[in-house]
């Protein structure tokens, strides 16, 4: 036999055992998630470097809508059997996946099951505390964590003398000179709910309910209906005779009024950051929420907003070992660093944020740690570690419409407050029935 013939043959008997040989196609981890524009980006090359990082599984994303359409569509498919392996939910919606009896496989379980290496005090505990079991127990994993900053226009500030105001009088004070100045509006916010009611009150150490905000029972009632609540929410809408506070919408709807310059200042999510940094033509920085001097002597800790991924039932057991990976993946520094570092989001570990400040992050774009440090400022309380309310989708509904009618001037803020804190209250009973 020839060499030309014996290695034709060769060739020949192993396409034949390719052929024969079985091929194991990498196991998918379907990953429903609420993220737009950028941040979807990032998501889908967060995805796209675990699958390259190994073969056996396959991280696919897919945008289902806003938070509230995406954990809709989960207990939807959830109930069709169709589920997918992660589901991204807001905190507020965390009293709901608790409740989703089943349904949920809590991650510090999920870790344990599958002997993955786990150890939950490497992430930052401001964030952590709002996902904890009473047991201190992961029931998500925290992906997308923010709180909410007072943005400002640095050259609009600089052009009265001005520098970033540290309490509420000091931002009614500085309002007053910037429209004497000409400039057609001082500040305004977005996310009306969690920045002006939860992030408010966890600031000045007061409860938003009763039982820890919730933390502590099913059987809790909310009482941000308070005077301080209401004089500082009346005080606003008072300054808007005089053009100081101006209101844009309901979530992010009035990050316009900022990047175009026409409000000098603007409290919302520290997320806003990659926005912010594409839209403003102008200096601009951000620093922590201004302080009510009616309220408190001195500020607390603000809380989170954002969301986890949850880990949902139904899936093939071997299906979530590869489910775990992804989430060890996605914790490590180099991951959390770059997407706290281009999103404006928390790092949620302790490591990704010592990595943002070996890179130099915080040097090149001040005040960027502003929402950690803010979060960090002292150890949260009953009143500031977050909230965990039934039906709180609907009751955030509720505080904006009430809100809506102080802002029309349709009612006081106090009588705004009380029909939110008595609408909300049933449907907080409504929930305490129906998981009890």
């Amino acid at each position: 036999m020839t060499i030309k013939k014996f290695t034709v043959g060769l060739l020949a008997a192993a396409t034949l055992f390719a052929a024969a040989a079985p091929t194991y196609a990498a196991t998918e981890i379907q990953w429903w998630h609420a993220m737009t524009n950028r941040n979807n980006d990032l998501v889908n090359e967060i995805a796209d470097k675990f699958n390259k990082s190994q073969s056996d599984y396959v991280v696919k994303p897919s945008y289902k809508g806003n938070y509230t359409e995406t954990m809709t569509a989960a207990v939807a498919a959830f109930r069709a059997r169709k589920q997918p392996h992660l589901v991204q939910v807001f905190e507020v919606g965390t009293a709901t996946m608790m409740a989703a009896k089943g349904a949920v496989y809590p991650v510090y379980k999920l870790m344990n099951d599958t002997g993955e290496p786990f150890d939950p005090s490497a992430y930052l505990p401001a964030v952590t505390s709002y996902y904890n079991t009473a047991e201190g127990k992961l029931l998500s994993m925290p992906f997308n964590s923010s709180t909410p900053v007072l943005w400002y226009n640095k050259d609009q500030l600089d052009a009265i003398g001005a520098e970033p105001p540290k309490t509420w009088d000091e931002m009614f004070a500085v309002g007053k000179k910037l429209r004497a100045n000409g400039q057609k509006c001082a500040f305004s916010f977005g996310w009306q709910s969690w920045v002006m009611i939860e992030n408010y009150s966890a600031w000045h150490n007061m409860p938003t309910g009763t039982k820890s905000n919730g933390f502590a029972g099913l059987d809790t009632e909310l009482v941000f209906n308070n005077d301080k609540v209401a004089n500082i929410l009346q005080r606003i809408a008072d300054s808007q005779k005089d053009g100081i506070f101006k209101y844009g919408g309901r979530r992010g709807d009035s990050l316009p009024l900022f990047t175009s310059g026409e409000c000098t200042m603007w409290m919302n999510s520290s997320a806003y950051y990659g926005s912010i940094v594409k839209q403003a033509k102008f200096n601009f920085s951000q620093t922590m929420l201004p302080l009510d001097t009616n309220a408190a002597a001195k500020p607390q800790n603000s809380i989170i907003g954002g969301a986890t991924l949850w880990v949902l039932k139904g899936k093939d057991k071997g299906d979530y070992k590869g489910v775990a990976k992804f989430l060890t993946f996605m914790s490590s520094p180099e991951i959390q660093a770059k997407w706290h570092q281009v999103t404006g989001y928390v790092p949620i570990t302790k490591a990704a944020y010592e990595l943002s400040k070996k890179q130099g992050f915080y040097k090149k774009a001040p005040g960027t740690d502003t929402a950690i440090k803010q979060l960090s400022l002292n150890q949260p309380t009953s009143n500031s570690s977050g909230l965990r309310y039934g039906n709180f989708v609907q009751i955030r509904d509720i505080i904006n419409e009430e809100m809506e009618n102080i802002w029309s001037g349709k009612k006081t803020a106090k009588a705004a407050l009380d029909s939110a804190v008595k609408r909300g209250n049933i449907l907080l009973r409504k929930f305490e029935k129906a998981n009890k």
